[in-house]
């Protein structure tokens, strides 16, 4: 990241940084999309089928192409930058494969949603945490991409300590806000490679793809080795990569017909990734 990345990212609660990830390891984890998923990019038609869900996150986790990404020195770089330590883990996220609304298939029509990554009334006190989403292609402002509302951050920040009122304030015990009429979401464009990272604290989310092609994407986020203090946890997560099965976490049901426990082989690790999963320590 720059200076002027850096600044951006503390007055916005985000920021697209350029040109992370080569094109071919995103053109990789696109082609691990449509093997999973059993579609082809050449028909269109065929998209709107399970095992896709409506908002278009699916249940890939451990193969190799998700894990060429996650494992990249320059992703790494970009996290270590934020929190000031190379000493991290990653998270072991899923892709998204969002197709263009279509009207002969209303129930794979996601209209877009926005909220917090975390409880909105610990704002002031949570630590640091970012979230991050790497643009598998082009994605243009009408693709459905990430968006938010910038600046929010800080206001949520002055919510939680002072509860005066603000745009956009959440309802209450939800991650979501009350009025979205006091607020302006800005949809986000970015190309093929680039990296999107943000703040828990920003108010965002992902847009309704009104283009003729899916949006395509890949969640990825780093957080500090010393968060994750139990044993236990490490444990898991090194199975799992193993096993090739998708994490223990509320948010991650797995894909019932154990796809990648069939079709895949466990990912190879570099040095770099045997630390942020956990398998080997950082000191």
């Amino acid at each position: 990241m720059s200076r002027i990345d850096r600044e951006f990212f503390d007055a916005n609660g985000y920021v697209v940084v350029k040109n992370v990830v080569p094109k071919a390891l995103c053109d990789a984890v696109i082609a691990a999309e449509y093997a999973f998923l059993g579609f082809s990019p050449d028909t269109p038609e065929n998209w709107y089928q399970l095992p896709l869900q409506r908002g278009g996150m699916i249940e890939i986790y451990q193969h190799q192409a998700l894990w060429d990404t996650r494992q990249h020195p320059s992703v790494h770089e970009v996290f270590s930058e934020i929190y000031g330590s190379e000493k991290l883990w990653v998270s072991i996220d899923r892709a998204n494969f969002n197709p263009p609304v279509h009207p002969e298939h209303r129930e794979y029509d996601h209209p877009g949603m926005i909220h917090w990554d975390i409880d909105p009334r610990e704002a002031h006190t949570a630590p640091l945490r970012v979230q991050g989403v790497l643009y598998l292609s082009d994605t243009p402002t009408e693709r459905g991409g990430f968006c938010c509302v910038p600046g929010h951050h800080k206001l949520i920040e002055r919510w939680a300590a002072t509860r005066e009122r603000i745009p956009g304030a959440p309802e209450e015990g939800k991650r979501s806000p009350k009025d979205k009429s006091e607020i302006t979401v800005v949809p986000i464009a970015a190309e093929a490679g680039d990296f999107v990272i943000w703040s828990t604290r920003l108010l965002h989310g992902n847009g309704r793809n009104l283009s003729d092609q899916p949006r395509l994407a890949q969640y990825i986020t780093m957080s500090p080795e010393r968060y994750h203090t139990d044993d236990v946890e490490r444990m898991s997560r090194v199975t799992r990569w193993r096993e090739r099965r998708n994490p223990d976490a509320f948010w991650a049901p797995g894909d019932p017909r154990g796809w990648e426990q069939e079709h895949g082989t466990t990912a190879t690790l570099t040095e770099l990734g045997k630390k942020l999963l956990g398998l080997e320590p950082w000191n």
